[in-house]
């Protein structure tokens, strides 16, 4: 796959929301961020594609002038008077308005970084100009913190200007599929579970290539593209500010500890601090608060974390730190630090996994679906539906069959769930097994015979999730 296909796959809606806005008789300012490399840059060139009253141009970290000028030349490709204007934001702004144009201010914190009244000069050129024709000003950024502050916050001359924005997620596993160097169910999982949905991680696996070879080559290889991928985002994001303490969360994440005590005790970091460190990560959308599925975010102080992105969890795991040892085993370094590991580090990504494919598999309306614990119980996927019923998951990738006793250990935790259905009365239940190896003939057939019993392998999990998310 090339081009388009490969640049596009569920990027349908967004595409056509950009394309639908373009052609309005009314002005908007559009917001479109994320995380870098997930291809807002090529969205948004793809959307002014075969226009011919569009400018696209992308910032630089240079200063005020060399930006100026660099946007005049861009500019002037589609209006040549444009080059006659006096180079300063508010006339140039004032003359493409003239022309209704599409105007894309690419890696719009750089202008930002380098000259900090383009904020107010757009506002003031948006109130008393912009905003009375058919132009469409597209502002697109990666910082994440830049754009949030500076741009959809309060205190931004901006705020309140934006007519609509995208917040760019990654494409989902079903969507991601179409790269990955095998079709069968438990390989895709892996691969989702190391590369996810970034497009810019994806378009560097080679099909042609096992799995195991790709990460050896793209992460643990001195040379890969992807091997110092996330200690570049992370020093982008937070520049020169304790970066060290921000990896070293990452990695207590990526080994597994989720509670804030123990990522403070790993981390060597004061609990009272830990919050803020916390709270950028999850504005990166690097890191996701989870809570029980029965409580309510704003009412419970019951939290734990989780990396998000499969790559920093990968990465933080199993090469921040070890950097001295893959290079001393080479191209070993799969075989010999990864592999014997890499079943242990599926665990938690499989859970994700059965979460997001739960209301597919077994269809209901959710009020809500996640993981759920409370003192020494815990389950792994729970949906609470709107009409009563508690669907109850246990989740295990492992060599080993799930059996009866796997079966009576998610009844008996299931029924320690305290929720009330939304119309009263007590729930009903029905129970998920989510395994990777398959389950006993016992189980198997205690699953024909109940109604409330349903198992799935990771065929039945890709297969909803493709079918959800796939073209």
């Amino acid at each position: 796959m090339t081009g388009a296909d490969t640049a596009f796959i569920n990027r349908t809606e967004h595409l056509a929301e950009l394309r639908s806005r373009y052609e309005r008789d009314q002005a908007d300012c559009i917001v479109m961020y994320g995380r870098r490399r997930l291809g807002k840059s090529t969205l948004a060139r793809e959307s002014i594609r075969d226009r011919d009253d569009a400018v696209y141009w992308q910032a630089t970290e240079e200063t005020p002038e060399v930006q100026l000028d660099d946007f005049v030349t861009a500019a002037s490709e589609t209006y040549p008077h444009v080059a006659d204007i006096r180079h300063d934001w508010e006339p140039l702004l004032r003359a493409l308005g003239r022309e209704d144009a599409v105007v894309v201010l690419d890696e719009f914190p750089y202008l930002i970084q380098s000259d900090d009244a383009v904020p107010s000069k757009i506002q003031r050129v948006w109130d008393t100009h912009l905003e009375e024709t058919s132009t469409t000003l597209v502002l697109v950024g990666s910082s994440i913190s830049i754009m949030e502050e500076k741009v959809l916050g309060g205190g931004s001359p901006l705020y309140g200007r934006r007519t609509h924005s995208i917040d760019l997620p990654p494409l989902q596993i079903g969507d991601a599929i179409h790269f990955y160097p095998a079709d069968d169910a438990d390989t895709i999982l892996q691969a989702w579970s190391v590369f996810g949905g970034t497009p810019y991680y994806l378009r560097a696996i080679d099909q042609t290539c096992s799995l195991a070879e790709n990460i050896q080559s793209l992460i643990l290889s001195e040379h890969g593209v992807l091997h110092d991928e996330p200690e570049f985002l992370v020093r982008t994001e937070f520049g020169i500010r304790e970066p060290q303490t921000y990896y070293t969360i990452l990695r207590a994440l990526a080994q597994g500890k989720r509670e804030t005590n123990e990522i403070a005790g790993f981390a060597g970091v004061d609990s009272n601090s830990l919050g803020s460190y916390l709270t950028k990560l999850r504005r990166l959308r690097l890191i996701v608060r989870d809570i029980p599925v029965t409580e309510s975010p704003n009412a419970t102080r019951k939290s734990r974390y989780r990396l998000s992105e499969p790559l920093f969890r990968f990465w933080f795991r199993f090469v921040y730190g070890q950097e001295g040892t893959i290079a001393q085993l080479g191209e070993t370094a799969y075989e010999q630090l990864v592999a014997p590991e890499f079943t242990d580090y599926m665990g938690a990504l499989f859970e994700s996994a059965c979460q997001r494919a739960l209301p597919q598999l077994v269809p209901k309306t959710y009020q809500g679906v996640g993981y759920w614990w409370h003192k020494q119980h815990e389950l792994d996927a729970v949906g609470l539906a709107a009409d009563g019923t508690i669907v109850a998951g246990e989740c295990k990738y492992t060599s080993r069959r799930m059996t009866e006793g796997d079966l009576a250990r998610l009844e008996r935790t299931a029924a320690t769930i305290e929720w009330t259905p939304p119309d009263g009365g007590e729930p009903t239940y029905q129970y998920c097994c989510f395994c990777r190896s398959g389950f006993s003939e016992d189980l198997t057939q205690l699953a024909e015979n109940r109604d409330d019993v349903r198992l799935f392998t990771p065929k039945e999990i890709v297969t909803s999730l493709t079918t959800t998310h796939g073209r």
